[in-house]
């Protein structure tokens, strides 16, 4: 079902997508749907948690910025980046009407170890590491909807850009 979703997201938009669509689509019955599913909702949900790797909070260490370096340490690159690299992914992480529902669902997979680390790195109370949080996750989302999630020359120099940006600011707020 989240393969049928999925394969559905490439040629339609969310609000598109039907329960009917999706069981066409995976050869069941509506009962069989409802077996696994309350909602296209939780399906949406299923897809996303899938989809989002938990971020490393070695990102945390990084020193070195250069293309070879973030193409070897993948798991150092923030979800959103890691998630849309993904072709199956890019339509849905695309789709205008679920930008802010799947930041959110980032947010809730990531906060519990990156607010941790950013606290570690700046020194910060929890509620000011959690607006520095949501400041980093809201941006770096909306760069990678810039560059339509490709990795190409542009998107590792935004990349670097980010990664530079954002670690000195933290060094500088300790």
């Amino acid at each position: 079902m989240k393969d049928s979703f999925l394969e559905l997201i490439q040629d339609n938009p969310y609000s598109k997508i039907t329960i009917k669509k999706i069981c066409q689509t995976a050869e069941i019955s509506r009962s069989t749907f409802y077996l696994h599913f309350d909602s296209i909702n939780d399906v949406l949900n299923a897809v996303l948690d899938d989809a989002i790797m938990t971020t490393s909070t070695d990102y945390f260490s990084i020193n070195d910025f250069s293309v070879d370096y973030l193409k070897e340490n993948e798991s150092l690159i923030p979800a959103c980046q890691r998630v849309g690299s993904s072709a199956k992914y890019r339509k849905l992480l695309l789709d205008p009407d679920l930008t802010e529902y799947i930041v959110g669902r980032i947010m809730v997979h990531e906060r519990d170890r990156v607010v941790p680390a950013i606290q570690k790195k700046t020194g910060l109370s929890k509620e000011d590491a959690e607006t520095l949080f949501l400041y980093t996750l809201h941006g770096s989302f909306a760069v990678n909807r810039a560059n339509h999630f490709w990795k190409n020359d542009q998107w590792y120099h935004d990349v670097q850009l980010l990664n530079k940006f954002t670690l000195n600011g933290y060094r500088a707020l300790k």
